[in-house]
């Protein structure tokens, strides 16, 4: 059995304090995977619902704090709410409300005024959320998820990621996917570049 807290490959390790805040009483990794991919399947069903997909604030960090509360609200007392604590990724603590608002304004841009394909923008969008990492853990299937009501919302099929399999556990699957988006980070343009290196890890649907 893996210790509960023990590191894992892309996961962001938790602060002491935010472990604190887990609420089952867990005592082990798969525990904590299943609670974990439990509450955020039922996120899913919420946010594919056509009222939730018909709301006009989707594309707001209103919609993806609640988002993320849903996902985890059921796991850990911190669910929905930015983080604290000094990450080895991300912005600082204090500028994350500036960095997420400015993700969403970019997104809701390009959506508005078709300067990137649906799909393309959807992508964009998840690497630069993920590049804030406004959450104590999550981030990456918090945008994925985001990026999938985007593209529902906008009329069109989610996105695949590469693999229609959960990317949240270990496999080809979530390492390809992890190598996407370490390419793009050593580019060094958040613009440009790194998203379509990602973007054609979305487009090579091999699964």
């Amino acid at each position: 059995m893996t210790a509960i807290f023990e590191e894992e490959d892309g996961n962001t390790p938790l602060s002491p304090e935010e472990e604190l805040d887990l609420i089952p009483p867990l005592t082990t990794r798969s525990e904590l995977n299943q609670a974990e991919r439990l509450n955020i399947n039922e996120a899913r069903v919420w946010g594919m619902r056509r009222s939730t997909l018909a709301r006009d604030d989707i594309v707001t960090d209103v919609f993806g704090r609640d988002l993320h509360k849903r996902m985890f609200n059921q796991v850990w007392k911190w669910a929905g709410r930015y983080r604290v604590s000094e990450k080895n990724l991300g912005w600082e603590p204090r500028r994350l409300t500036e960095g997420v608002r400015n993700v969403f304004d970019d997104a809701k841009y390009w959506l508005a005024n078709g300067t990137f394909p649906v799909e393309e923008a959807a992508v964009r969008f998840h690497y630069q959320l993920v590049q804030v990492h406004s959450w104590p853990n999550g981030n990456g299937r918090h945008a994925r998820l985001m990026a999938d009501i985007i593209m529902a919302a906008s009329g069109n099929p989610e996105l695949t990621w590469g693999a229609r399999t959960d990317l949240a556990a270990k496999g080809e699957a979530r390492i390809k996917y992890l190598e996407a988006i370490r390419m793009a980070d050593v580019s060094g343009d958040t613009r440009t570049r790194p998203v379509r290196v990602t973007w054609v890890e979305v487009q090579n649907r091999p699964l």
